[in-house]
């Protein structure tokens, strides 16, 4: 992205932003205002105590690591990042670093909603999996087996010229997905891919570019040890900003995970960025990413400090937590039946009340653990998205969140 687009979307890539204009939102829901929701904080102790119980009763000693792809990479007990860690010894650092970092951005990539009707048989070890821990132990196997790669020599890798080219099919097979195991957003998913090598190829000017560049350039090559968490989403932000297919585009600029609404705008003060007002940021899957990247620097010797400047994950768990658990209540009760849009106002207000409300749920699990210093990343894990994907199942029979959403497979 150039210096100048950079510098127009600048306030929407700062996560302090995420949270003012989702609090915006929220004051103006509160207000009453809102056609769509209204807020019942009544709710929150009871969803604070599941989330504390849960916390504790998959984390005993509150040892809780940081939401990330790579606790999927360890789904049905088996530690597959272990696996890695042999197949990288001997390697540097820096190198394993860049491995590591291939990998988790390729396979957030693909986490965009798999649907309640696909499932993945691991070969070998007889689990079948669904939903996000099979898409993250698909892509994991597709990593190893060198799907990514352009070079037969180094499967542990992926490289700009195999990404442009990874379509549809490639992908069917790899998720094994077909008209009996249907999966979600196919085609969004190897556009998404596609987009990404052609960015990487023109960062670097080479087809052996790979997303291990993001690490490089935060790192200084591996000479950094440390970074921050906003500088991470910036990066990630700045670098994939031309991949995305979705999502709002501001002054002809394409922003990703971008939204308008009525009320975003709203805050006034504070560093607010006027000249993007009106339009709420998410950034979900490049938190994600940013989240999942913490991990794979602190094991090159990176320390990440500032974690907490990065927001709750607006997606189908943490927002169906509230609504299954009456605190986000829509107005309408066929909202719940009827499908929508990601840019639909219903929709960006639901994800906006996620971020701010969680922020307001955080304390409140904190306090009933006696944890005060538990990051929100580790709430998020213990935690927030688990109770999700528990209510749920609580609720419907198919485990499916209350929302309807219409993906294409590359912000979900």
């Amino acid at each position: 992205m150039s210096e100048a687009a950079i510098h127009v979307l600048r306030g929407l890539h700062d996560p302090a932003t995420i949270r003012r204009r989702c609090r915006a939102i929220l004051a103006a829901v509160d207000d009453g205002v809102s056609p769509h929701f209204r807020i019942d904080r009544s709710g929150l102790p009871a969803l604070a105590d599941r989330v504390a119980a849960l916390t504790r009763s998959r984390y005993p000693d509150l040892a809780v690591p940081l939401h990330s792809r790579w606790r999927h990479f360890e789904a049905g007990g088996i530690d597959r990042p272990r696996q890695l860690d042999a197949l990288l010894a001997g390697r540097s650092a820096a190198e394993a670093a860049r491995a590591r970092f291939d990998l988790t951005l390729v396979s957030v990539l693909l986490d965009a909603g798999a649907g309640p009707a696909w499932s993945y048989a691991e070969p070998g070890s007889g689990l079948t999996l669904a939903r996000s821990e099979g898409l993250g132990v698909a892509s994991w196997h597709g990593f190893l087996g060198g799907r990514f790669s352009a070079d037969p020599a180094d499967p542990l890798r992926a490289d700009a010229a195999r990404l442009e080219v990874i379509g549809p099919g490639a992908l069917r097979e790899l998720f094994q997905a077909g008209g009996a195991n249907p999966l979600v957003g196919l085609d969004g998913r190897a556009g998404l891919l596609a987009r990404l090598g052609t960015v990487l190829r023109g960062e670097a000017g080479s087809v052996t570019a790979r997303p291990a560049l993001i690490y490089d350039r935060l790192t200084d090559g591996g000479l950094r040890t440390e970074v921050s968490a906003a500088d991470l989403l910036g990066e990630l932000l700045r670098t994939l900003a031309p991949i995305w297919g979705g999502g709002s585009r501001i002054r002809g600029l394409p922003a990703g995970d971008v939204w308008p609404h009525r009320w975003a705008g709203a805050a006034t003060g504070g560093g607010e960025d006027g000249g993007t007002g009106g339009y709420v940021p998410f950034h979900k899957l490049s938190q994600w990413i940013a989240y999942s990247l913490v991990e794979p620097l602190q094991r090159s010797g990176v320390r990440v400090r500032g974690i907490e400047a990065l927001t709750a994950l607006p997606e189908y768990r943490n927002g169906g937590l509230l609504i299954d658990g009456g605190v986000v209540v829509p107005r309408a009760a066929h909202a719940l039946q009827r499908p929508w849009r990601p840019g639909d106002e219903f929709v960006v207000e639901w994800r906006a009340l996620t971020v701010a409300l969680l922020d307001e749920l955080a304390p409140l699990v904190r306090e009933r653990l006696d944890a005060p210093d538990l990051p929100l990343a580790c709430i998020l894990e213990g935690g927030t998205w688990a109770a999700g994907r528990e209510i749920a199942r609580e609720r419907r029979r198919d485990g499916a969140p209350p929302l309807k959403i219409e993906s294409d497979g590359t912000l979900f």
